[in-house]
């Protein structure tokens, strides 16, 4: 029984070190009905040539070279390739179990669904990590309607922002382009693509494999990361609009992105020199202050938080490294759920 073609769109930008283990995994899929778009972002190792090498030996596979565009603008020009009825993104230093789409294409057909999704593995060097709070395996498929979709979208929990690890009907995307020149592409994304969705299907069970490189966030901090809060305050409009029964919950996640960027600015002083950003978001928290009070008000750490950075930013800081030492000596547990798989 033929169940669709699926198209796999892979932005390519210097990852020659992951780019195999990527595409193998995609070429040795239990599921074969595919068209493999491999996108060289202007890459300026030899992604370029592994790719056409990969064409060479697999008919399924279209390469197209381009001048760099950053991630968006690659996505956006292999969408623009797809010919097929679903379509799915790759990150090319991530990878996927070989029988993902399979099994995927068929929840897609099963429950009629426009999305599919999988839960995924924080993938290391030498282990796994699997989140069993977000993604019980013992339940092993969920179905959502728009409205529970959207709330579980805006919570960031079960379902992400990411556009990888999900299976789109080709038809529902095609025509929602990627923001370009952003950091964080997908939050400003995500939701306009959710919207469509009448039928969503969740599967606990983690088939991709997300790379976690080793660059720490505070040292690979750039101001470009504020672009996540931007993403967030464009969704947050969008809520306003079309989803107020989500206003507060949308708003305590811009109270969270908001204090935690204002710490990753404190801890980079020197490319926030001017304190320009660190005040930007100390005069939005200030301006919307009412609005995150309620929203807060039943998350007790969110909440104090919140008290102690009105008081004093750095009142703030201090509590969480009080709160991180406490942690360290196990006075207050470590959060659990994450369950660890050596390789």
């Amino acid at each position: 029984m033929q169940k669709g073609k699926v198209s796999v769109v892979v932005p390519i930008y210097k990852v020659e070190m992951y780019l195999n283990r990527c595409l193998d995994s995609i070429i040795n899929q239990t599921y074969s009905d595919l068209e493999i778009i491999l996108v060289d972002d202007g890459s300026p190792d030899s992604c370029g040539e592994i790719a056409d090498d990969y064409q060479a030996e697999d008919d399924r596979i279209k390469v197209f070279h381009k001048k760099n565009g950053g991630l968006s603008d690659a996505r956006n020009y292999g969408m623009k390739h797809v010919t097929s009825e679903y379509i799915m993104f790759v990150d090319s230093d991530d990878w996927l179990d070989l029988n993902m789409i399979e099994l995927m294409v068929n929840n897609m057909v099963d429950y009629q669904a426009d999305v599919v999704q999988s839960a995924f593995y924080y993938a290391h060097d030498d282990y796994l990590l699997y989140d069993t709070r977000s993604y019980p395996p013992e339940e092993n498929v969920v179905v959502m309607e728009k409205k529970q979709l959207m709330h579980e979208l805006v919570d960031n929990k079960r379902v992400k922002n990411f556009a990888w690890g999900k299976l789109y009907k080709t038809n529902l995307i095609k025509d929602i382009p990627f923001k370009k020149g952003v950091f964080f592409e997908d939050v400003f994304w995500a939701h306009k693509v959710m919207d469509r969705v009448n039928t969503y299907v969740l599967l606990n069970k983690p088939f991709y494999n997300y790379y976690q490189r080793d660059d720490s966030i505070v040292a690979a901090y750039s101001l470009k990361n504020l672009d996540f809060i931007r993403g967030l305050k464009e969704r947050h409009q969008f809520i306003q609009h079309n989803y107020p029964e989500l206003v507060n919950q949308s708003y305590r996640m811009l109270l969270k992105a908001n204090l935690e960027h204002y710490y990753l600015l404190l801890l980079n002083r020197k490319k926030d020199s001017t304190g320009y950003n660190r005040n930007k978001i100390k005069n939005y928290i200030e301006k919307n202050h009412n609005q995150f009070i309620i929203s807060a008000r039943n998350e007790h750490q969110l909440y104090r938080q919140l008290m102690f950075f009105r008081i004093h930013p750095y009142l703030n800081l201090f509590y969480l490294a009080v709160r991180k030492s406490i942690r360290k000596v196990k006075i207050i547990p470590a959060n659990k759920g994450l369950k660890r798989i050596n390789l």
